[in-house]
């Protein structure tokens, strides 16, 4: 069968043909990359990943297929998706369907046969940045006209189209009862939660802390999530009032909001961390962990924060816990003195590096009274 025709251009005029594999169509978002070998179908259906086009640095995507369980939310959630190339056969036992039948039918976007090298090389170089993926309009100039009518994240609330409706609750016997709130949560991490004995009521993301305090739980649960952090007024100041109320542990959005409720700045890195395999060093006992990733903001730390160290492990502050060892950005805080913590990685990650899993023992530690912080 004859490939059609794709394009895809960025707002900055620099493009690149190739074929269309997926949804024929025109979609819009800002264009990033992923450097994970495997982890596709994780990828394409992580809320955190809302309107945003992926590109995969690894050459050849959907060896392995497709299937029923290797799934973060219940549709995939890219805007596109970019490869060098898609693959036409699958080999795995577990496969249903090839990866272009599984981006047709959920309308995604894909575009292949294109130097995905040069593109990330592009992207590293001038940031990560809106662009479009189109089978019919054909036009470059024309597509970055429409592309700068597109609006930029920054700014923006994302969290709101990703986030559950209502309330949701696990029918489980379990040794702790933990509040979440879901700002995009991926599925592997209520999985994580659940093996460490925690029993989770799942909150919409603009839920009134005033709700969370009413129900008397063990501990609190911040999620990953898509999108500018500082545009989430109203998360922020939810956790503002509840910081000390009950032990919270955050990741990725979850961390950057924990952080912004504590005085902290955010700010949009060049390209962002999206991969398995960021090495981040754990200030306290020194260790390096190669860590599962995808954020494109970052946590400023607020003038004062110091490093945790075994003579400020139970003070009162913000200390800084964990850091990336490629571009020094804060990987970690702890709030010993009120009970909280966040990552900006993900420990649950799956496929990928399970260096980071003790950190749901040290939610559940913190949730029992015992000295999380090792």
């Amino acid at each position: 069968m004859k490939k059609k025709n794709c394009i895809l251009v960025l707002e900055d005029g620099r493009y690149f043909e190739g074929t269309s594999f997926g949804a024929s169509g025109e979609i819009f978002g800002e264009v990033v990359f992923n450097t994970s070998m495997t982890g596709y179908q994780e990828i394409l259906t992580d809320p955190s990943y809302h309107e945003q086009i992926v590109t995969m640095t690894y050459s050849h995507i959907g060896n392995y297929g497709v299937n029923e369980e290797d799934v973060e939310s219940k549709k995939v959630r890219v805007s596109g998706f970019v490869v060098k190339e898609a693959s036409e056969y699958k080999s795995n036992w577990r496969s249903t369907k090839l990866i272009q039948k599984y981006l047709e039918e959920n309308g995604v976007v894909g575009i292949q046969d294109i130097d995905t090298r040069a593109l990330v090389k592009h992207i590293r170089l001038a940031g990560a940045m809106r662009g479009a993926i189109s089978t019919k309009e054909q036009n470059p100039k024309e597509l970055v006209k429409r592309i700068k009518e597109w609006p930029s994240i920054i700014g923006r609330d994302l969290v709101a189209k990703v986030s559950i409706g209502k309330k949701q609750k696990d029918n489980i016997k379990a040794d702790y009862r933990v509040a979440v709130y879901d700002f995009g949560i991926k599925n592997n991490i209520l999985n994580c939660l659940r093996e460490a004995g925690c029993g989770l009521t799942i909150f919409p993301a603009s839920t009134s802390y005033k709700e969370i305090l009413n129900e008397n739980f063990d501990g609190l649960f911040l999620s990953n999530g898509p999108g500018d952090p500082a545009a989430l007024n109203y998360a922020i100041d939810n956790v503002k009032n509840l910081l000390g109320k009950l032990p919270i542990f955050g990741i990725c959005l979850g961390h950057q909001i924990l952080s912004l409720a504590q005085g902290a700045e955010t700010y949009k890195l060049k390209f962002g961390h999206r991969g398995a395999n960021q090495p981040v060093k754990n200030l306290k006992t020194g260790r390096v962990e190669i860590t599962s990733q995808n954020h494109g903001f970052a946590v400023n730390t607020k003038k004062g924060w110091k490093l945790l160290d075994d003579k400020t492990k139970n003070g009162d502050g913000v200390f800084v816990t964990h850091m990336n060892l490629n571009d020094q950005t804060v990987e970690g805080i702890s709030a010993p003195s009120i009970k909280a913590f966040s990552v900006q990685y993900h420990p649950e990650s799956s496929p990928g590096p399970h260096d980071s899993r003790y950190l749901f023992k040290q939610f559940k530690d913190l949730m029992a009274g015992k000295d999380a912080q090792t």
